[in-house]
């Protein structure tokens, strides 16, 4: 079902969406000491995968319309910043070896693909594609997952759907699949004798799990129109507010709005997203703020890395409301309402009331 949906020819279903990742680089021959460009603007995930491999992530800037990791700064960073040293092409400042590209679709929106395909084929770099938040999302009218050599899809508890945990791994290579069913299952190369030829890893999807994913699916699409629902009536009320960006939809994607981020100007509204984020908290109303850039993160040295103002930004004025499938509209008025509430108070001068009592 999830090769169907991602337009591959296989899927292996895996224990969750890094383990997917993990091997997903494995199959793309990344090595220890090697270097992956990957997206900054990401939850840990990914660079954690390139770490477990003993490969070092190089954190690419986020553009600023859609949020997705920055197409010309990849292509930047490879025809400026690396050099070509035999059959290597290697990062001009650290001297180690570009072995993969790994976009990250986040929020369910698409990363603009064709680009960053166009310079990995340049450079022969495999694309491995973060999908886990992209489930149903499309890029000109194509699913995500099958336009790099292996895509990732993620089935958490906070996902679109869900199993609690578990991820897939989808591709259009035959001997990728197979290599990737060969290492999620121990390696195992007997059916008899316990014999392993490889180091293999313990990340099979339970079949309790499996059978809630299938169930799962079938509701895909229904749960896409709620998202889509959700993101239409939020940006119908705070998109008119000064200092608010609402999330954009690329005339070439088709986003699944998986969680509904907002970017907060301090400057215009007079309260920052974390201020936001307290004071609808003592409403009872819960928003989160986006993940810290890698670049930033105390777990992951940068070095290597080109500049990343605009995920800086981003990360200081994000604020992601609630959008589950199961939001009911007067839940969903209550935050539009707390929201428009807070933001006017900042506006008003001491002591105003506005026409509606706020």
């Amino acid at each position: 079902m999830t090769a169907e949906r991602a337009g591959t020819k296989f899927a292996i279903a895996t224990v969750n969406g890094t383990s997917a990742l993990h091997i997903a680089l494995l199959l793309a021959g990344v090595q220890a000491g090697d270097e992956v460009l990957v997206s900054t603007l990401t939850f840990i995930a990914p660079a954690n995968a390139i770490r477990y491999i003993g490969a070092w992530p190089i954190f690419i800037d986020a553009e600023p319309r859609y949020l997705q990791i920055d197409p010309a700064a990849v292509v930047d960073f490879l025809e400026n910043e690396c050099h070509w040293q035999g059959q290597d092409l290697r990062n001009r400042r650290t001297g180690r070896r570009v072995k993969a590209i790994l976009p990250v679709h986040i929020l369910g929106h698409a990363v603009d693909m064709d680009p960053i395909m166009a310079i990995a084929s340049k450079f022969s770099l495999p694309v491995i594609e973060d999908a886990t938040e992209g489930l149903g999302a499309r890029y000109r009218g194509k699913s995500l997952g099958g336009f790099g050599h292996a895509g990732c899809f993620s089935f958490n508890g906070n996902k679109i759907i869900t199993t609690g945990g578990g991820g897939m791994l989808v591709t259009n290579d035959p001997e990728w699949a197979a290599r990737a069913r060969y290492l999620t299952t121990q390696a195992k190369d007997d059916p008899i004798e316990y014999v392993h030829h490889a180091i293999g890893y313990n990340y099979r999807l339970t079949n309790i799990l499996a059978a809630m994913g299938c169930a799962q699916m079938e509701q895909l699409d229904p749960f896409i129109e709620a998202k889509r629902a959700i993101a239409g009536r939020y940006l119908e009320v705070l998109g008119t507010l000064p200092g608010v960006k609402c999330p954009e939809e690329a005339e070439w994607a088709f986003s699944t709005y998986w969680m509904y981020t907002l970017l907060i100007d301090e400057q215009e509204t007079g309260l920052d997203s974390r201020g936001l984020i307290r004071a609808l908290a003592s409403q009872k109303i819960q928003c989160r703020p986006l993940w810290q850039p890698m670049h930033q993160s105390p777990a992951h040295d940068s070095f290597g890395s080109p500049q990343c103002p605009n995920a800086d930004v981003i990360h200081r004025q994000a604020i992601s409301l609630p959008c589950s499938v199961g939001l009911v509209p007067a839940s969903q008025e209550r935050v539009i309402e707390a929201i428009v509430s807070l933001l006017r108070k900042q506006d008003a001068p001491a002591g105003h009331v506005d026409s509606n009592g706020y």
